[in-house]
């Protein structure tokens, strides 16, 4: 990571003294080499009540639709349209990080990241990530926990 290279998530976590590791990913490297903890996503959806979610999954699986709408209590859900990402978040596709949005969202992070001592997730800029301890998150934002991916059968 470049020298005093900061996103407002970082700041965000500093000012929480949420202990956090900064990762940068250079283009030309592979995002998931030499990293012992896992990398999760952040995905924006609406329900059936026009109500936004977000949900933060590993990044090696897919939002179960099913699963989210139960956790949400909504008929269904589907994902937003990636050219509503920015003017709903302020963050742009690749960069979309669930802390620091422009309003908060209910969020949902996966339950598989309670088997982890610290996970990766984007730190609101495209190639910029942050690694943190899952229960930490919860200190700065509301947080669920819940089985919302597709189990591979």
């Amino acid at each position: 990571m470049t020298k005093n290279a900061k996103t407002n998530v970082m700041r965000l976590l500093e000012q929480h003294d949420i202990e956090y590791r900064a990762h940068y990913f250079n283009k030309n490297r592979d995002k998931h080499t030499s990293l012992h903890a896992p990398i999760f996503k952040t995905l924006v959806t609406i329900g059936k009540s026009n109500t936004h979610y977000v949900f933060v999954i590993p990044v090696k699986n897919e939002l179960d639709l099913k699963k989210a709408a139960n956790v949400t209590h909504e008929k269904s859900i589907h994902m937003i349209k990636e050219k509503e990402l920015l003017p709903l978040t302020g963050y742009v596709h690749g960069g979309c990080s669930p802390i620091g949005m422009k309003k908060q969202y209910e969020t949902f992070l996966d339950q598989s990241a309670v088997n982890y001592s610290t996970i990766i997730f984007s730190a609101g800029k495209v190639n910029y990530s942050v690694e943190i301890n899952p229960k930490e998150l919860e200190k700065l934002i509301p947080v669920e926990f819940g089985d919302v991916i597709q189990t591979k059968e």
